[in-house]
């Protein structure tokens, strides 16, 4: 029988660590019971999902569950059964140590700190220093209470919730008020009797909503997980044999007529790049034919479309990926893997993060400007982007460290010239921004304006039909990314397949890269060598395409796929160096 503490640390613990759709899946993979006679994309059994997990796991089991299930890195638990600190799952007693340094604090301060901390334990989602202050004896009005919060804070014996970018409310772990109590009034803890059974155990009062930033964005994951389940699931049912079927046909060539047809030939190569980046984000390692293993990159890459107002950059970005409210535009892009961030605030992308430790998810940022107007982000963003350690600390809170293993879609104005142009973001170091991006440069030239205004007036006709193309191309989108990330319901069905760069493709970016230095009038490069890097990922995301027609174990990158990011690292060299280059020529020159 299992007693009332572990049931009451197990409960916190699991729902602390893992999204629905995952404990979903723990339960299927351990086969209890009730997992076998419930949907698993069904939302409304959460609470009673996680009590079967509690009462039914072994401690052997839950190790396990904390290997093979990934678990949110950036949380942790304080029990007296359990552990968890920076990722890792232990059983042993950690409250002991904070006891005493409780008992220490409150020797230290006396009754005005005793009173506080008995206000904050008695409240589920916290207390903001206003309300401590009305509640506080009057004996105590005195007393600096900001100052011994942020105290108790600094030695970790409270949390801080967020509104905004500002520290709004502070409160006990859960797992820790128990045990506070019992501290404050000499007597034996108590736990909640919905804590030791699987009636739903809430994380906010009656009528008080909690917007601490962290749980709010494990909510949005939950809801996002669920909407790629449940297309997938859809997919699996009723469309599987008509997916497979025009996987064995489409191919990147086939793509581009697609987006040419609707877009035009100049305006194709935005979206091209767009829906590549879907594909990329299954984030696979790339192979290397030349020898054994992998060459230490991965299918993944930042995008940025860049450059005069009114080009279309928006519309790549967002609308064709995640389609238009009115249905005009059907969404192309993966359900439930895009983070639109419209309004995000750079302290709230920092904070929310470590959510994304470990996903390989796309932030989609309108207006990237803006993001810059905070002292900081350029170094931030960088970071995140190398998938280096992030930690950001303020004189109140320490953020991190962390890694951030998603990417982002960007879109921004800058000041356009004949030959190259200027980036309208002050920082000097926002070069460094650019240089980890895939960045496509928009001119408004004639022929450009000419596309868009045909497109947009083709649209207000209701003559731009995507037809029953665009499902296709998302449903094959859908099921690649599925199988390449070895989703649960593909796993054992079909061979997650990388995809391997070939000995042709590394000698056409050594013609190119010659080529293009013969055009430099001076010794210097304007560019980094990590435009090659992204004209690998490319190609290497875009031969994802043709999952379903290559062989069994790999995807080789085939000639369209170089020709295409042979294209992209012309114009982008282009546009880094202001000299005008002939991209047909180049081509050309080395087979394309």
């Amino acid at each position: 029988m299992i007693d009332n503490r572990t049931i009451f640390e197990r409960k916190i613990l699991i729902k602390r660590c893992f999204s629905h759709p995952k404990i979903l899946e723990i339960g299927t993979h351990f086969d209890i019971p009730f997992f076998k006679d419930n949907n698993r994309i069904q939302k409304s059994n959460i609470d009673r999902s996680i009590y079967e997990l509690a009462t039914n796991l072994k401690d052997d089991q839950l190790k396990e569950v904390f290997k093979k299930f990934d678990p949110w890195k950036w949380t942790q638990f304080r029990g007296i059964k359990y552990t968890f600190e920076n990722g890792r799952l232990v059983m042993s007693d950690s409250w002991k140590p904070f006891r005493l340094i409780l008992e220490v604090f409150l020797k230290k301060h006396g009754e005005p700190a005793k009173e506080i901390i008995d206000i904050i334990s008695r409240s589920k989602s916290g207390e903001s220093e206003l309300s401590i202050k009305r509640q506080i004896s009057v004996r105590h009005k005195r007393t600096d209470i900001l100052k011994l919060l942020e105290e108790l804070a600094q030695k970790t014996l409270i949390i801080q919730t967020y509104n905004g970018d500002s520290i709004v409310e502070w409160g006990i772990p859960e797992e820790n008020i128990p045990e506070v109590q019992s501290l404050l009034r000499g007597e034996a803890p108590l736990y909640p009797r919905d804590m030791l059974s699987e009636t739903p155990f809430n994380e906010e009062k009656k009528g008080k909503k909690i917007d601490d930033y962290l749980i709010a964005e494990k909510k949005k994951i939950d809801e996002m997980d669920i909407e790629f389940d449940t297309y997938l699931n859809d997919l699996l049912n009723n469309r599987l044999e008509e997916t497979l079927d025009f996987g064995k046909n489409f191919s990147i060539q086939s793509f581009v007529d697609y987006l040419k047809n609707m877009f035009g030939e100049l305006l194709f190569f935005d979206s091209f790049l767009s829906i590549t980046q879907q594909y990329g984000l299954a984030d696979i390692s790339i192979r290397s034919e030349t020898k054994k293993g992998t060459i230490g990159m991965k299918t993944g890459f930042n995008l940025a479309l860049f450059g005069e107002p009114g080009t279309g950059k928006s519309y790549s970005t967002r609308d064709l990926i995640l389609g238009t409210t009115d249905g005009s535009v059907p969404a192309h892009g993966l359900p439930g893997r895009n983070r639109y961030a419209a309004g995000m605030t750079p302290a709230r992308f920092i904070r929310i993060g470590q959510v994304y430790s470990s996903k390989a998810w796309n932030f989609i940022v309108p207006e990237f400007n803006d993001w810059f107007r905070s002292e900081g982000m350029v170094e931030i963003l960088k970071l995140a982007m190398e998938r280096a350690e992030i930690r950001y600390e303020l004189h109140k809170e320490v953020v991190g460290p962390y890694r951030f293993s998603s990417y982002f879609s960007v879109n921004y104005n800058t000041q356009v010239f004949n030959q190259g142009y200027r980036a309208t973001v002050k920082d000097p170091n926002f070069q460094a921004i650019e240089d980890r991006m895939m960045c496509r440069l928009h001119r408004l030239t004639k022929n450009r304006f000419g596309e868009i205004a045909q497109s947009r007036l083709r649209m207000v006709l209701g003559e731009s039909d995507f037809g029953k193309t665009a499902q296709k191309i998302r449903d094959h989108l859908v099921l690649t990314h599925a199988i390449e990330t070895q989703h649960t319901l593909v796993k054992n069905q079909f061979p997650a397949k990388p995809p391997m760069i070939t000995r042709t493709m590394l000698e056409a970016i050594r013609k190119i890269r010659e080529s293009i230095f013969d055009n430099l009038p001076n010794e210097g490069v304007p560019f980094s060598a990590r435009l090659e890097d992204r004209s690998i990922r490319f190609a290497s995301a875009l031969s994802l395409i043709e999952y379903f027609r290559a062989p069994k174990e790999f995807i080789p990158i085939s000639k369209d796929a170089q020709k295409y990011a042979a294209q992209f690292y012309i114009e982008e060299a282009e546009a880094r160096s202001g000299v005008d280059l002939d991209a047909k020529e180049i081509m050309n020159n080395i087979g394309f």
